[in-house]
């Protein structure tokens, strides 16, 4: 059991229990374990220790009434963006994303060429896989690419306190279209840009879309070593 191991070996093994989960039970999450994990979370690093992030987290009838709305909106393109989406992926990048997509929707059973099955499978996004919560991290409009970094290791040891607490989550950056709608939800001010979102809870271990495994590159094509 993880208890017997130390801090370094425990580390490693809430690590490696780290992945999107995509399926959640309905048992709701104590805010006050939800305080620790986020409080654990602010030492995360920042440029000059300027901590550009907040989070906003929806429960209850404030997230039942977006879980409602955001897929009828989505469906009917009615999107908006806080921010450039412009990246595209090539190459080893686009054979990743096609991998991931893959063992989702074979998981699922839903063969490639079932495409409206998929698009409304993907639909789920916006109900936020049943989650009990989701939590959307912004960070000030004035800011950017630095920024957003910042942002995105202090949402990692979020990920990393649920995990070691039993929980599941899923960032999702198909949130992050929707920010015409959520901000209001949530009172988010405007100078604020919405990134993405979290849904997180307890794991539906029988799910199927639970069951989908993803690969992870050899270290030695992302790391190198100079001496």
């Amino acid at each position: 059991m993880m208890t017997s191991l130390n801090l370094g070996e425990q580390f490693i093994e809430i690590a490696k229990a780290r992945r999107s989960i995509r399926a959640f039970t309905d048992q709701p999450v104590p805010k006050a374990l939800l305080k620790t994990i986020f409080n654990a979370a602010m030492q995360a690093p920042s440029n000059c220790n300027t901590q550009p992030w907040f989070v906003h987290v929806a429960t209850g009838s404030v997230l039942e009434a977006l879980r409602e709305e955001l897929p009828q909106r989505f469906a009917k393109g009615d999107i908006a963006v806080d921010h450039p989406y412009d990246g595209k992926y090539e190459g080893v990048f686009r054979d990743r994303q096609y991998a991931s997509a893959k063992a989702l929707y074979d998981a699922l059973g839903i063969p490639r060429e079932q495409k409206t099955e998929r698009q409304a499978w993907f639909l789920n996004n916006f109900r936020f896989f049943d989650a009990p919560g989701v939590a959307f991290f912004t960070m000030p409009k004035a800011f950017g690419l630095r920024e957003a970094c910042d942002l995105g290791m202090f949402t990692q040891t979020v990920m990393l306190g649920l995990s070691a607490h039993g929980l599941g989550s899923c960032p999702q950056t198909a949130l992050g279209f929707m920010t015409h709608v959520i901000k209001p939800a949530l009172n988010i001010p405007d100078d604020q840009m919405l990134l993405f979102g979290l849904s997180f809870g307890y794991p539906d271990t029988t799910a199927a879309a639970n069951q989908a495994m993803t690969d992870r590159a050899h270290l030695d094509e992302l790391v190198s070593f100079s001496s």
